[in-house]
């Protein structure tokens, strides 16, 4: 249930769905450890560039969940979308959001399996 005046009521028909990024490159390829270290620095320093903690914290949880669940995510917590892919979004108040490609979906040169880099055998 939402506010007769609120935001998402009245502009629910105007309002950006949330969809999938478009497919992206990472320089060079880069393993799903990387990829996780790289997405909890993000997510651990991203409410010190300004915002509310709650908003930061509603988007983590949608860039982590499939379309439907992020969009239900975005609209209860009055997060506007500048971009669908949730790339730059605002909240009600006009503070801006940005989030890097790489915390809404993997890259296409993404390693899996085993670490590219070889173990050592020690020689000793």
């Amino acid at each position: 249930m939402g506010c007769v005046g609120s935001s998402q009521t009245k502009g629910e028909d105007n309002a950006k769905k949330v969809r999938k990024p478009k497919p992206w490159k990472h320089p060079q390829p880069i393993t799903i450890s990387e990829l996780k270290r790289m997405r909890e620095e993000f997510w651990d320093t991203a409410p010190h560039y300004g915002g509310q903690k709650e908003i930061w914290d509603a988007l983590h949880a949608a860039a982590e969940s499939e379309v439907s669940l992020a969009q239900a995510i975005v609209d209860s917590a009055g997060i506007l979308l500048s971009n669908a892919d949730m790339s730059l979004c605002y909240d009600e108040r006009g503070a801006r959001y940005e989030l890097p490609k790489y915390v809404l979906s993997e890259p296409i040169n993404l390693v899996r399996g085993s670490s590219p880099v070889r173990e050592r055998v020690a020689t000793e």
